[in-house]
């Protein structure tokens, strides 16, 4: 199958699924998010203890990546990702009940630990469901799904608050609920999700990941995209807008919609177009571009700049955040299974989350916010250089597609073909494969109706 064809094709019912309840699960988080430190000093407890509420979460995502990654290796993405559902749906609907801030510390880390498993489970999973030509277009969507989501999440739970400061517990609680049923409902007799028979994929460790340049790359980028999107931007532009523009919370708001809007107008020309043209491209230029809006913040002096340099630092975002996500999935390949690899980029992110405020903010302490916003903005461009120097992620796909040309030679007889088709992708990837019943990769064989009898996905 051609390249621009595998391009055009429709997407597997299931992708739509998953990209569905991302949705619904960023939508949610965004219920609870702004009633969460309120909810905490309800308890009686000072700033300092109610924000250490949302930092566990964090932490325990943090911490229970490594932990996941052997679960998905273990037990197959499906099972990982409806049980890190359930165990966030039944968390959060407990903290409804909460008696004492102690009780709701608990039941937060808890939700931390089931918010990794399925982040990452998911991740593995539309990775191995997506076609190779598509990879950015899958991630670009999979990015904007959570993206409007989170956006829209704190308006409507700003809503809800009105009805008492536990119920938007109950409503995401219940939404998850339903997500579960409806993943269950759509992958259980889903060929793409299967378990897979014995010895039919290859595990790629952590440390073969490393040894890849462009693994190492990623790490880095991603650790600049939690330091500076999700964690310095969050924590001072806030207190920018209030402190040093004198402008009302309100504003704040406006300002990280405004970054937003940056991103959505790009993702999905990033994650089309990085199909095409190749990732480093879109890595480099989004993360340059990131960097010179991050730190233009700094020296914002009126709210025209402010949302101005917002924008411009939400495109750079957008361009590189989709390309990010299908890099590694160029890097796992469909042949493989990687949770320690996904493990592991979920967990750069996490950390530069966890430990981004905390050294920036220190910086704006210590010296000012435009510093600060200007080592932001070096960390990024420090990421934009390290992607200069690897090679093009997408040259794995020659790899991928051994099993395709296989198949010219050895026709499609059956179990000899499948035989080969395995052998072969083994010889390519140098390395064992599981030795245990695990979800399925890309050795299935399926009917195509146009011209060619069959294809491996």
């Amino acid at each position: 199958m051609g390249s621009k064809a595998a391009r055009e094709q429709a997407l597997p019912i299931e992708i739509w699924v998953l990209v569905a309840g991302a949705f619904v699960i960023a939508i949610g988080f965004g219920l609870v998010a702004p009633v969460l430190p309120q909810f905490a000093r309800s308890f009686g407890v000072g700033v300092a203890a109610a924000s250490a509420i949302v930092s566990a979460f964090a932490l325990m995502r943090l911490l229970f990546a490594p932990m996941s990654g052997q679960l998905v290796q273990k037990l197959g993405e499906r099972s990982v990702y409806l049980g890190g559902l359930l165990i966030v749906a039944v968390s959060t609907g407990a903290c409804a009940f909460a008696q004492s801030y102690w009780q709701l510390m608990v039941l937060r880390s808890l939700g931390g630990i089931g918010s990794t498993m399925f982040t990452v489970s998911s991740l593995a999973l539309v990775i191995r469901m997506s076609p190779p030509a598509a990879r950015g277009r899958v991630s670009a969507l999979w990015s904007t799904s959570f993206l409007i989501g989170s956006v829209s999440g704190p308006l409507v739970g700003g809503v809800l608050s009105g009805l008492g400061l536990r119920v938007p517990f109950l409503i995401y609680a219940v939404a998850l609920l339903a997500v579960t049923v409806a993943v269950y409902l759509a992958l259980r007799n889903s060929r793409l999700a299967a378990p897979e028979t014995v010895g039919g994929v290859r595990m790629m460790s952590f440390r073969e990941g490393w040894a890849q340049r462009e693994y190492r790359a990623v790490l880095l980028s991603n650790f600049a995209n939690g330091a500076a999107v999700f964690g310095v931007r969050m924590a001072l532009v806030p207190l920018l807008v209030v402190e040093v523009l004198h402008q009302s919370p309100g504003m704040a708001g406006v300002a990280l919609t405004v970054f937003a809007a940056g991103n959505v107008a790009v993702l999905f020309f990033a994650g089309r177009y990085s199909d095409r043209w190749g990732r480093r491209p879109f890595l480099i230029a989004g993360l340059l571009i990131c960097a010179l809006g991050t730190a233009g913040l700094g020296i914002s002096d009126n709210l025209v700049w402010l949302l101005v340099t917002s924008v411009v630092a939400g495109v750079g975002a957008g361009l590189f955040t989709p390309t990010q996500q299908a890099a590694v999935a160029d890097i796992i390949g469909p042949n493989a299974r990687g949770g320690p690899v996904l493990a592991g980029f979920q967990m750069a992110a996490d950390l530069g989350t966890v430990l981004g405020p905390v050294a920036v903010g220190a910086l704006a302490q210590q010296a000012s916010y435009g510093f600060a916003l200007a080592v932001t903005g070096a960390l990024l461009a420090v990421a934009a250089v390290g992607w200069a120097v690897v090679p093009e992620p997408m040259r794995q796909r020659a790899t991928e597609e051994v099993p395709d040309a296989c198949e010219h030679i050895c026709g499609a007889d059956g179990a000899e073909h499948q035989l080969v088709t395995r052998e072969v992708e083994q010889a390519v990837a140098g390395a064992p494969v599981a030795d245990t019943a695990v979800a399925p990769t890309v050795t299935q064989v399926e009917a195509e109706p146009t011209g060619r009898d069959r294809i491996v996905r």
